[in-house]
């Protein structure tokens, strides 16, 4: 039965995955939307190519380029915040939410409340806004999919079983490209250095987030809005092969783990196909090549990020928002040549325990005020560093 489905950062390493993965089983799906941030020739092409019903550009000014790009095309053409939100919200089986940062925000929860699944790949709907966003599911009956490599797998480890009886989650760290550093080359690291991720292709912030274990850090609270079994039993390691993707231990000593190839086609396809499987044209996992699989302890001296993480989740409220936001603009200076690699964390712990702790959001423009009020004091910290 043909299904149909919308893909919200259609342009992104995701949404190309995603699409890759339509393009092989062209028959299953229909295309209702399709977005982007800026990408228009891309955009289109896509559009065309998947004879979308929509097509929206985030950026308003580039309207009239997309309405040009597709003219003659029959497919509805759209721009801005509200566009993207309408778009999410048009009636499907599945939205992919992969726009990135705080600009998913919206559309991820215009997708949540048409009650559809909702494949997620956005992290701050859960770092963010993850109260905010698990009430919403609860009370529009959406069912959400985690498309991270490291809660996908967590989440097929679950399939089966009742999470009363996890006795520890464990989220598996490639421990990123400068693993090995010593605190002096850390802090002289470059940004070429610190996005040569060795498992994964991933854009430029990610690739930075995986080497200062910012990422990991993101990932344990998305894990505990996504897997509630309290978080003194979400545990990391440093995997370097990235092979497990993740663990889920039983009460009664059993570990399941989940492993496959380091492409996020994989996870995608999870989603997709759930709660059955389908064909990728993934490589296929060959261990007695890969040889051994090691794990190491994280090292919360050199890279504190996942400290940082575990605090910001403790204390709750609008604290991790504050860490996500710090993060972002702290990794955007560092990218821009403005920062050390090893300023990212200490920006970030800076704004973690400058005055009181924000209040905890009520509503998504509460998480959307305090990330934007957020970005401007790091912002502020950084031009006086």
């Amino acid at each position: 039965m043909t299904r149909t489905i919308s893909i919200l950062g259609a342009t992104g390493s995701v949404g190309s995955s995603t699409l890759d993965l339509l393009r092989r089983n062209r028959d299953d799906w229909e295309v209702v939307a399709l977005t982007a941030n800026s990408s228009v020739a891309e955009l289109a092409a896509l559009a065309r190519e998947f004879n979308a019903q929509i097509a929206v550009v985030a950026d308003e000014s580039l309207l009239g380029d997309l309405t040009e790009a597709l003219s003659g095309s029959g497919i509805e053409v759209a721009a801005g915040k509200r566009a993207l939100c309408e778009a999410a919200s048009h009636p499907t089986n599945v939205v992919v939410a992969a726009i990135v940062g705080c600009a998913g925000l919206a559309p991820t929860m215009a997708a949540i409340e048409q009650g559809c699944i909702v494949a997620l790949a956005n992290k701050e709907a859960l770092v963010s806004a993850g109260e905010v966003m698990t009430a919403a599911v609860a009370k529009h009956g959406a069912t959400l999919l985690p498309v991270d490599s490291e809660h996908n797998a967590i989440f097929q480890c679950l399939q089966g079983n009742d999470i009363t009886d996890v006795s520890t989650i464990t989220l598996t760290a490639s421990g990123g490209p400068l693993r090995l550093w010593t605190p002096g080359q850390l802090a002289a690291a470059t940004p070429a250095e610190a996005i040569a991720h060795p498992n994964w292709d991933m854009g430029d912030k990610i690739s930075v987030d995986s080497a200062t274990m910012f990422n990991k850090g993101l990932e344990l609270i998305e894990a505990h809005h996504l897997f509630p079994v309290g978080l003194d039993r979400i545990r990391i390691v440093v995997h370097p092969q990235s092979v497990i993707h993740s663990m889920v231990e039983y009460r009664d000593g059993s570990t399941l783990a989940q492993l496959g190839p380091s492409d996020m086609r994989v996870p995608i396809a999870s989603c997709l196909a759930w709660p059955q499987r389908m064909d990728t044209p993934c490589e296929r996992l060959d261990l007695a090549a890969i040889g051994e699989l090691s794990f190491f302890p994280p090292d919360e001296d050199r890279f504190p990020a996942t400290r940082l993480a575990r605090e910001a989740a403790q204390a709750g409220g609008g604290v991790p928002a504050v860490l996500n936001a710090a993060n972002e603009i702290a990794v955007a200076a560092f990218l821009d040549g403005k920062i050390a690699f090893t300023k990212i964390a200490v920006t970030v712990e800076d704004m973690l325990t400058r005055g009181n702790p924000p209040a905890a959001p009520g509503c998504l423009d509460d998480v959307i005020n305090l990330d934007a009020e957020t970005r401007s004091h790091a912002a502020e910290i950084l031009e006086l560093a």
